[in-house]
């Protein structure tokens, strides 16, 4: 019904914004991702979810149709509400969610607060062929790309770091160099952690 909201930035906090658009003030429920991509300025435009429940109206709001159109798949699976779904935006950007999915890396989904191993692998089963058609993503390159992030991973943790904190490191550092090798990746992520 609403797809998106433009106005000025009343408020922002890392949960919700509340954007004034000619005169009404609306409360928009974001993810961490979200939060990080809205610049500090006045004006403003959201993508929106309008989650109509029998006692509520909510908003939630996007960066981008990317994480819009995955919150939707994610709700979409029998488990996934609302909130984990914003939870998972919050832990994961939208393309490590991508990523996930169609990897089948069950670890990842897992890692994430509130989600176990049936509900990760239910998310999976219900996602994986619709990520890999709608994001046009080929399944070798993702899990050739994963195999020198698991690796620097697993010595990581041999080394005694706690794998969340690796992994923060890690995905940042492949994200800026996808081809980095292992020992790059490791070199790295001891510089940073």
């Amino acid at each position: 019904m609403i797809t998106h909201i433009q106005g000025k930035l009343v408020e922002k906090k890392p949960t919700d914004v509340v954007i004034d658009c000619n005169g009404v003030g609306y409360v928009l429920n974001i993810s961490l991702h979200t939060y990080s991509q809205i610049p500090d300025q006045e004006h403003l435009k959201l993508y929106t979810h309008l989650q109509v429940k029998e006692d509520s109206h909510t908003l939630y709001g996007f960066s981008s149709l990317v994480e819009r159109d995955i919150f939707r798949l994610l709700i979409s699976v029998s488990g996934i509400g609302a909130s984990i779904a914003r939870t998972m935006l919050s832990s994961l950007t939208p393309k490590q969610v991508i990523e996930g999915i169609a990897s089948s890396d069950v670890a990842l989904i897992q890692g994430i607060k509130g989600i176990g191993a049936k509900t990760a692998q239910r998310v999976i089963i219900d996602l994986k062929d619709k990520v890999l058609k709608i994001y046009d993503v080929d399944e070798v390159s993702i899990v050739k790309g994963n195999t020198n992030k698991d690796e620097a991973l697993s010595a990581l943790e041999v080394l005694g770091f706690i794998r969340k904190q690796a992994e923060r490191v890690v995905e940042k550092i492949v994200a800026s160099q996808p081809d980095a090798s292992v020992e790059t990746i490791i070199k790295q992520a001891l510089k940073n952690l």
